[in-house]
């Protein structure tokens, strides 16, 4: 009898943790194989929608620059990175991710080539980084996200 508890006693002590760190990893999560792709989600325990834009500096001057990029060309939107860095060195942490997003975006609009024709050395070259990151579009992507990159690891680089 002893024996019989004491190995259903470590038969739990090895399966109760599998089973509770199982259960709370699905209860957070949507797995891809229990829905179709479009459907699956990431649960977060952020309140603000995704959908909504940033209204913070970084991300209006990010959007600014990408529209001149698309409406002028990436010549035009460096140098008014340029210029606004200077202007509002506060953004500067910024500058490498935003370089970086003009260079993958100019590669999705003019190509991997003509892109790189643009290249000069702002924000320590990371827009000839985001011209070889970049994709323009011959693998299926459209080359539209450009994920903002303003973690704490991008501050670092910058």
């Amino acid at each position: 009898m002893n024996q019989a508890a004491r190995r259903i006693g470590k038969t739990l002590a090895l399966v109760l943790p599998v089973v509770l760190v199982l259960s709370g990893t699905l209860a957070v999560t949507r797995v891809p194989w229990a829905v179709s792709p479009s459907q699956a989600q990431v649960l977060t325990a952020s309140t603000k929608r995704g959908t909504e834009p940033s209204n913070a500096p970084q991300d209006v001057l990010r959007r600014q620059l990408l529209s001149d990029l698309q409406r002028k060309n990436p010549g035009v939107a460096l140098t008014d990175l340029q210029v606004q860095m200077a202007k509002r060195p506060t953004l500067a942490r910024y500058c490498s991710a935003i370089a970086r997003a003009l260079g993958q975006a100019a590669v999705a609009r003019y190509g991997r080539q003509r892109a790189q024709s643009w290249s000069r050395p702002v924000c320590d070259t990371s827009f000839a980084v985001g011209v070889a990151s970049g994709t323009n579009g011959s693998d299926g992507t459209n080359g539209t996200d450009y994920g903002t990159g303003y973690g704490a690891d991008s501050a670092s680089t910058g």
